[in-house]
């Protein structure tokens, strides 16, 4: 019992004086007066002062503090049915239900993942395996296709020979439109023709060729009609089909400059065959 229970229950019984005494000196002060209340009716005035006999005393003093005892386990039992009430305590039932429960869901889930990542992975190998031999197939195909290609469009490197003019060694390779010169005033050599077509389309020219110079009814030494530049009466314009036909026959290449070194356009060009020494 608390200091204030047992206050309280000698103030219920009378007992004055309480306020300044201590939980042992209550405890005694309780104790005398539950004894007091107990015996008191039975007791005989066999002794002096009303005493009960020495021998009865052991027994009502057992009595008394079993009485004390049975009220102090109650008085405890109370409290603590205040402080839990039974609610309470029922409510926290389903917690372990729901406990429990979370564990298994976490074991199912963990079971359920174990399966399913050999399945996975075993996905993922076979997908990359997939991919693996389609990138070999289309190698093999771009590779079976190269040869196609080159037969269906001449090789746009410069042509050599037994003769080619060191010029050609030392111009820039244009193999495509899309090949930009190093620099301006840059010599350069190709045999694309669309980048021959490029270049004289840029200058408003036309291919030709020079009057006089004609084999057997085919076109002589090639050239282009530039407005205002290397104008003469003895150039004569042709058709693309009969200037390419006759610059590949011969195996020509074609020296020229997009660019002065000042940055302004050229008109330059010449042919150049690497089997004659002439050009």
């Amino acid at each position: 019992m608390k200091v204030d229970d047992i206050r309280g229950q000698l103030r219920r019984r009378g007992v004055p004086g309480i306020s300044a005494l201590r939980k042992p000196d209550l405890v005694k002060t309780l104790a005398r007066t539950l004894r007091a209340e107990g015996g008191g009716a039975a007791r005989r005035g066999t002794g002096p002062a009303g005493r009960a006999p020495a021998k009865k005393a052991p027994a009502k003093r057992a009595a008394a503090n079993k009485a004390t005892a049975t009220r102090t386990t109650g008085a405890r039992k109370a409290a603590r049915a205040k402080a839990a009430p039974a609610p309470a305590r029922k409510a926290a039932a389903p917690r372990k239900t729901t406990t429990a429960a979370a564990r298994r869901s976490t074991a199912t889930r963990a079971a359920t993942g174990a399966k399913a990542a050999p399945a996975k992975a075993a996905k993922s190998a076979t997908t990359r395996a997939k991919a693996t031999t389609t990138r070999a197939k289309s190698t093999t195909t771009r590779a079976k296709a190269a040869p196609a290609r080159a037969k269906a469009a001449p090789a746009a490197g410069a042509r050599t020979g037994r003769s080619t003019a060191r010029s050609v060694r030392s111009s820039q390779l244009i193999s495509s439109p899309a090949d930009r010169p190093e620099r301006p005033g840059r010599s350069l050599v190709t045999t694309s023709h669309d980048v021959i077509r490029n270049w004289a389309r840029a200058r408003g020219a036309r291919p030709a060729t020079i009057a006089g110079t004609e084999r057997e009814g085919r076109p002589g030494v090639l050239t282009f009609e530039i407005p205002g530049y290397r104008e003469s009466s003895r150039v004569q314009v042709i058709t693309w089909d009969d200037w390419f036909r006759t610059f590949d026959a011969r195996r020509l290449n074609l020296i020229y400059q997009e660019q002065l070194r000042d940055g302004r356009q050229s008109n330059f060009f010449r042919t150049e065959s690497p089997d004659r020494e002439d050009a």
